[in-house]
C-alpha cells in the first residue's frame, strides 16, 4: 500500500509543476499588462490627445462670449483634461456679476462644457447720456454701459445702488412681462409726504404716480384701469391711494376702479 502511495505522488509531481508554471505565466502576463497600461497612460497624459479639444458654453444669453467665459474659467485648449478642476473653474465663473450660477463638466474624451445661468437684465439706469444695465439682483453694471437707448426695458432716472433701487427691482420682477414691457421710464421722485414716490411714463402715453411699497401690487391692474379710459385723453393715473385719473388737458379728475 505504501509503495502504491509513493508511485501516485510521483505521478502528480509533473502536474503540480505544470500548474505552478501556468500560474507564474499568468502573473507575468498580468504584470506586463499593468506595465504597458502605465506606459500608455503616461504617454497619453503627456500627448496632445489628453488636452482639451473643445470648450462648449450654454446658457450665457449673449451676455458674455464663449471665449470670455472660457478665459475666466482658466481652461484653454492647452489644458490637460486630467488637470481640469471643475469646481474651481465654476467658482471663478460665479464671481462674474451677471452669472447667477455656473457649472463645469468634463465630457470625455476631451470636451469641456460650461453651463451658466445668468441674472436677467430688468431695466437700465440713465446717468448723463449713458445707459447702465440693472440686473434682477439690483446690481448696476458700470462696465456694460450703452450709448444708445435700449429697447423693451424700463429706463430708470435718479436711482442709485442701494435699498431704494433694490425695492424698485423687486417690484419690477413681480410684474407680468406684458406690463413690464409697457413701461418706458421710471423716475424716483420722493417728496415730503412720500419718500418712496415714483413716476412711471408708459409707452401708451399715460403717466402713473405710485409709491414703491405698493407699486407692483397695483400695477397688475393697469390693463383694467386703462381699458376704462379714453385712449385719446392722456393724463396721470394716481395709484398711491386708491386709483384716480387726472387728464393733462382738462385738469379734472375722475375715480377709476
Amino acid at each position: 500500500m505504501e509503495q502504491g502511495k509513493i508511485v501516485a505522488l510521483e505521478d502528480r509531481i509533473p502536474k503540480l509543476k505544470e500548474q505552478r508554471r501556468r500560474k507564474a505565466n499568468k502573473r507575468l502576463i498580468l504584470l506586463l499588462l499593468l506595465f504597458f497600461t502605465m506606459i500608455v497612460a503616461v504617454a497619453y497624459t503627456q500627448s496632445p490627445l489628453s488636452r482639451v479639444k473643445q470648450i462648449l458654453v450654454k446658457g450665457n444669453d449673449n451676455f458674455y462670449t464663449a471665449a470670455e467665459l472660457a478665459k475666466v474659467s482658466g481652461i484653454t485648449t492647452s489644458t490637460n483634461i486630467w488637470k481640469v478642476n471643475t469646481g474651481e473653474a465654476a467658482s471663478t465663473l460665479d464671481r462674474l456679476p451677471e452669472i447667477k450660477q455656473a457649472s463645469v463638466y468634463i465630457k470625455w474624451p476631451n470636451t469641456i462644457l460650461i453651463q451658466v445661468q445668468v441674472h436677467k437684465r430688468i431695466a437700465y439706469l440713465k446717468k448723463d447720456s449713458v445707459y447702465y444695465p440693472i440686473l434682477e439682483n439690483g446690481k448696476v453694471l458700470e462696465d456694460r454701459k450703452l450709448n444708445i437707448l435700449p429697447a423693451n426695458s424700463p429706463i430708470l432716472y435718479d436711482f442709485k445702488e442701494g435699498p431704494v433701487l433694490d425695492e424698485m427691482v423687486t417690484g419690477l420682477k413681480n410684474l407680468p412681462e406684458e406690463i413690464l414691457n409697457s413701461i418706458s421710464e421710471i423716475r424716483y421722485s420722493p417728496d415730503k409726504t412720500d419718500k418712496s414716490h415714483i413716476s412711471l411714463f408708459m409707452n401708451d402715453g399715460f403717466e402713473v404716480s405710485a409709491t414703491l411699497d405698493s407699486f407692483s401690487d397695483k400695477m397688475v391692474h393697469y390693463p383694467s384701469i386703462i381699458s376704462q379710459l379714453d385712449p385719446n385723453k392722456k393724463g396721470i393715473i394716481d395709484l398711491e391711494v386708491g386709483s384716480f385719473f387726472k387728464a393733462y388737458s382738462s385738469g379734472s379728475g375722475g375715480k377709476t376702479n
